[in-house]
């Protein structure tokens, strides 16, 4: 049940993510133009919304980089993770399937490649490979961070308080975790669009790869392992940092 939740709460995450950057970038959208503030608060209700969907199944990890958080203080066994990233990926590649499907006749009347490839994965507004990283590291550090102290201060509310699955069972912890993806967006996305996720960059980015979308260019690979490798690291860290200041999990 847990992979199954994961698979789908990251679907979800990608469906309403992918597609609000589709509805605003994409040439004769309804939406087209609404620009970074709409974006970010599709992002976070994406998230807000696939929480509450799964958080009670799986802790609603939708995200490799909170499970590597997770398990490396212990509140994830690491037999789990492999099934958990593989939720996670292919749950991310079929929500983007999804959101292409839905605006399926964009592609063909956009005419730039790189507003297509950003509908499906991030890419930065300024190349720099080592900002870049940083960049993702802090936005996922703080990501983690503010998971962290969520669930701390709701642990009073619960029986059994502690788990990611006690934090999101309670009505409104999933709305707190949104809240916070938008203010990482508003604040830390704008120089490489926040992925903060590798699932949700990753998965993506294949199906960019593997779709018949009409000019839409390269799938960036050169840059691909930036949102993969930095949002883990960040993620760690956080958890770590967390722990080691002696903060409640």
């Amino acid at each position: 049940m847990v992979y199954l939740a994961e698979f789908v709460g990251t679907a979800i995450l990608t469906l309403l993510g992918c597609g609000v950057v589709a509805g605003v970038t994409l040439a004769r959208s309804k939406a087209e133009g609404s620009g970074w503030i709409v974006i970010t608060f599709g992002w976070g209700l994406a998230v807000t919304v696939a929480v509450y969907v799964v958080g009670q199944y799986s802790g609603a990890h939708i995200n490799p980089a909170v499970t590597f958080a997770m398990a490396s203080i212990g509140e994830l066994g690491w037999a789990q993770v492999p099934g958990y990233i593989a939720a996670q990926l292919l749950g991310a590649f079929f929500g983007a399937v999804l959101a292409w499907v839905v605006y399926l006749p964009h592609w063909r009347v956009t005419e730039d490649p790189v507003v297509k490839l950003g509908v499906f994965s991030t890419i930065p507004a300024v190349r720099s490979i080592a900002a870049n990283f940083a960049t993702e590291v802090i936005g996922t550090f703080l990501l983690i961070f503010g998971i962290l102290g969520i669930n701390a201060n709701m642990n009073p509310i619960g029986a059994g308080g502690g788990g990611l699955q006690d934090l999101f069972g309670t009505g409104f912890a999933p709305l707190l975790v949104g809240f916070l993806v938008l203010a990482i967006g508003l604040s830390l996305g704008g120089p490489t669009g926040y992925a903060i996720n590798p699932a949700r960059d990753l998965g993506p980015r294949i199906a960019h790869a593997v779709l018949p979308i009409p000019g839409k260019g390269s799938s960036d690979w050169s840059y691909s392992w930036v949102p993969i490798v930095a949002p883990i690291v960040g993620a760690v860290l956080a958890a770590q940092v967390y722990v080691l200041l002696g903060f409640e999990v």
